[in-house]
């Protein structure tokens, strides 16, 4: 009996049947139910039964033939082709990640929720992804803080693994109050396979929302020993989070960046500036990377006006699901109180959407 044989090689998590010329993600020999060694013959009775262009399952109709076997390879190069990001390491994506950083000038790096917006993302061209903690609990039915680390590094996983861009994730105050439990959160994220994160001051606690000044520091310090501690650029962004709050001083918010600055953070980043004199104000100050929050209204500016204030990383937050959910809540309206669909004449179609995602 003829085996095929599959080889994984990390991080990557690609196995290639040898002589094929292509290879098969992990999650469709997972999908096989099979070791890494099993009968050719099985494979394609197991794999015609299950599997459908890109990797989605797709039963076969009762009584349907199984594929033969030059039809499930076609098959399996389209799965293969669909899923050619995996092959691209954890490091590489970390020095990429990192050189846009380094890299004069500003770039932007959206915020997906699910893996459908991640590789819509991917295929329009930005060249990095993040997640949005807010974004990323409502697309499971949740409040902002309402996922555990857990569930935030699993969903933050699904990005990762949905393209081939380096991806950092909003991990909220690090599950945690302990500098060393943000720490493990560092290193829970690398394992996840995140080249970045960002940590915030805020403590979740609306009659005490900001974490002392000295706690704070002591947070960020231990998130950068355990980010630069590891085998490949991790960039670790510290929050400020003063102006999310009452009385917000401008002052006191540069000088808790400055801070974290100097306890190790690669990136500087405080959400809810009022205006660009701010944001330049805040630039001026410190020697890292600044990123800007754009997703605000009446505090979101433009690209070119964010450059010029200095600024060399533009977040989204929640804007793009909420402008997605916007459209979703327009639609079904019209639906449902006018008996018109109206906005169908509006919609991409979804061949459009099939080939920005490369499925």
């Amino acid at each position: 009996m003829t085996s095929l044989s599959v080889k994984t090689r990390s991080p990557g998590r690609v196995i290639r049947p040898p002589g094929k010329g292509g290879a098969l993600s992990e999650s469709l020999a997972t999908r096989l139910n099979k070791p890494a060694s099993f009968p050719r013959t099985n494979a394609f009775r197991i794999a015609s039964s299950t599997i459908g262009i890109g990797g989605h399952r797709q039963p076969r109709p009762a009584g349907a033939q199984p594929f033969e076997p030059t039809e499930l390879r076609g098959r399996i190069e389209e799965i293969w082709i669909a899923n050619e990001s995996m092959s691209v390491t954890q490091s590489e994506k970390a020095a990429r990640f990192r050189a846009l950083h380094d890299a004069p000038g500003v770039f932007v790096i959206p915020n997906p929720w699910d893996i459908g917006s991640a590789r819509i993302l991917s295929g329009l061209g930005f060249q990095a992804l993040a997640t949005s903690s807010a974004a990323s609990a409502s697309a499971r039915g949740r409040r902002d803080g309402g996922l555990t680390r857990d569930e935030a590094l699993a969903h933050a996983r699904l990005i990762v693994d949905a393209t081939d861009l380096p991806t950092s994730a909003d991990l909220e105050k690090g599950f945690g109050d302990a500098p060393e439990v943000v720490a493990e959160t560092i290193r829970l994220a690398a394992a996840a396979g995140l080249v970045g994160c960002t940590i915030e001051d805020a403590t979740g606690n609306q009659e005490s929302p900001l974490y002392d000044v000295r706690l704070a520091v002591e947070r960020i310090a231990a998130a950068a020993q355990a980010a630069h501690a590891l085998p490949f650029p991790f960039i670790l962004t510290a929050r400020a989070h003063g102006f999310l709050y009452s009385a917000p001083s401008l002052d006191d918010t540069i000088s808790r960046l400055q801070a974290f600055e100097q306890a190790g953070a690669d990136v500087l980043f405080a959400p809810g500036l009022p205006d660009l004199a701010a944001v330049s104000a805040v630039c001026a100050a410190v020697s890292k990377p600044v990123n800007f929050m754009a997703g605000i209204k009446g505090k979101s500016f433009s690209v070119s006006e964010l450059a010029a204030a200095g600024v060399r990383r533009i977040s989204l937050a929640t804007s793009l699901y909420r402008a997605a959910m916007t459209g979703l809540l327009d639609a079904a309206s019209e639906v449902k109180d006018k008996g018109q669909f109206g906005f169908l004449e509006r919609c991409v179609i979804t061949a459009e959407l099939n080939k920005l995602m490369r499925i």
